[in-house]
């Protein structure tokens, strides 16, 4: 049994809504619950699993989406960012410094996840002489439970790329992850696809899957190397937070506390270049004075306008067609002239010029996998676009049935921040949380199905009611 998740975000900031531990104690419920029902087997046996490998399938410590990075400006010597050279001891401390508080701020979650691995609390009942299921108590640590051994795997994604780069500075900071987060692996780097990990490579062929995070195929997030910084990077550290900062410390006290709030999600834009029409709709929704929104909207292109004059986000504008640095400038300044009808426009024709900024990857990248095209996998599954769904790539007859391929995407677990269908200029946003996680099969568990996948909404309360 095979169970992935991606995308949780946990951060180092308090206001920034990381999913509570709450979310993994239901979790970890409904991983027993799945464990129960994947010993059922396909001859209506129950046979109570043994194993059971949980992946862990990128973003989830976001390095990235920290104000610990230091607000200074290019050229000064605390300036450090994660295009910074690895070498550079300024970055390890930043990195390692970063890590800690995301550990320490989210211990009861974690605390959870260690206690995964407890044979007190992963267990199933114990099968019946004469078949099925004996009565004993529900209490995972009820006498006669037969326990489960679970195998967490952390697979980097492109927020905390981070802990896949080599060296002992870094094998320090994974030595306390594995340790905080009960993971089942060595504190080298962390894997970026399955070979990178004999462990996950195992667990994968056993389960036909291939799993990635899947930011590869996202220009913006990638940039052809895993062991270094892209312009995604510095659109949240010198774009997103550093806006929300300078709001928060220069409007605080006059915009309403919906506004602030709504502010400390806006990296959960999706896609990412749409945040000055979010922004817009944010002033809007909340009720802020034109007088007062115009002011929001001054900082922001302040802010833009030294996102734009950073010497990496002029290298990667150049190897970025269609998208060169002035259409970059226009997308992001509402100084510009450019009407939010015009932009919203804009924002269209990139997605099909340049289809990236988080809408990749998709069921075409899935049937690209040399897995999916040698049928060696069933399930090609990645994360980071944020967006659950089960994709039915192929099927064809075999002499045992039909084999069945898909592509799963995992999700996310946090808030989505998603521009409302009607049409209207300028357009609507809406935010909701989200949650969830993808389950494969091995041989005849789960009575032979080879997978399932679970996805839950919670609406924010409503301000009319």
């Amino acid at each position: 049994m095979l169970v992935l998740v991606s995308d949780i975000h946990f951060t180092d900031d308090a206001g920034n809504k990381t999913i509570p531990a709450q979310a993994l104690r239901i979790f970890r419920e409904r991983l027993r619950d799945m464990a129960y029902d994947a010993s059922w087997r396909a001859d209506g046996s129950y046979r109570p699993v043994e194993e059971l490998d949980l992946v862990l399938l990128g973003d989830i410590l976001d390095v990235i989406r920290s104000e610990r990075w230091p607000q200074v400006e290019e050229g000064d010597p605390a300036f450090v960012r994660p295009w910074t050279s690895p070498d550079d001891p300024r970055f390890q401390a930043k990195v390692r410094e970063i890590v800690e508080a995301i550990l320490e701020r989210n211990e009861p979650a974690f605390e959870v996840l260690r206690s995964l691995s407890s044979p007190q609390v992963m267990t199933l009942p114990p099968p019946a002489r004469e078949g099925g299921v004996q009565r004993v108590a529900r209490e995972p640590d009820a006498p006669g439970r037969v326990p489960v051994r679970v195998r967490i795997h952390y697979v980097a994604g492109n927020h905390d790329w981070f802990l896949h780069l080599p060296g002992p500075a870094f094998d320090a900071i994974r030595a306390k992850i594995v340790e905080r987060m009960g993971l089942a692996q060595p504190p080298s780097p962390f894997p970026y696809e399955p070979p990178d990990s004999p462990e996950l490579a195992e667990a994968c062929e056993r389960h036909r899957a291939w799993v990635r995070h899947g930011d590869c195929f996202d220009v913006f997030n990638y940039h052809g190397d895993r062991r270094s910084s892209s312009i995604g990077d510095a659109i949240v550290i010198d774009l997103l937070n550093r806006f929300c900062a300078e709001v928060r410390n220069e409007l605080g006290p006059d915009l309403p506390g919906e506004c602030l709030q709504g502010l400390e999600q806006i990296d959960h834009v999706r896609p990412l270049l749409m945040a000055p029409l979010w922004v817009d709709s944010l002033l809007r929704r909340t009720g802020v004075e034109k007088e007062l929104a115009e002011r929001v909207k001054r900082l922001w292109d302040g802010v833009a306008e030294r996102f734009l004059a950073l010497d990496f986000v002029r290298e990667c504008a150049r190897w970025l067609p269609p998208l060169t640095h002035d259409k970059l400038a226009i997308a992001l300044k509402f100084s510009k002239g450019v009407s939010l009808r015009v932009l919203a426009q804009l924002f269209s024709w990139f997605s099909e010029a340049l289809p990236c900024a988080n809408e990749r990857p998709n069921e075409r990248d899935a049937m690209s996998e040399r897995a999916f095209k040698t049928r060696r996998a069933r399930a090609i599954v990645y994360g980071h676009t944020h967006h659950h769904g089960i994709w039915p790539l192929d099927v064809y007859p075999t002499s045992k049935g039909f084999f069945e391929q898909i592509y799963a995407n995992t999700g996310t677990w946090r808030v989505l921040n998603q521009k409302v269908q009607a049409r209207r200029e300028p357009p609507d946003f809406m935010t909701y949380w989200v949650m969830t996680y993808v389950g494969l099969f091995e041989g005849d568990e789960r009575g032979g199905r080879p997978f399932e996948a679970w996805s839950g909404v919670l609406a924010l309360p409503a301000s009319d009611r």
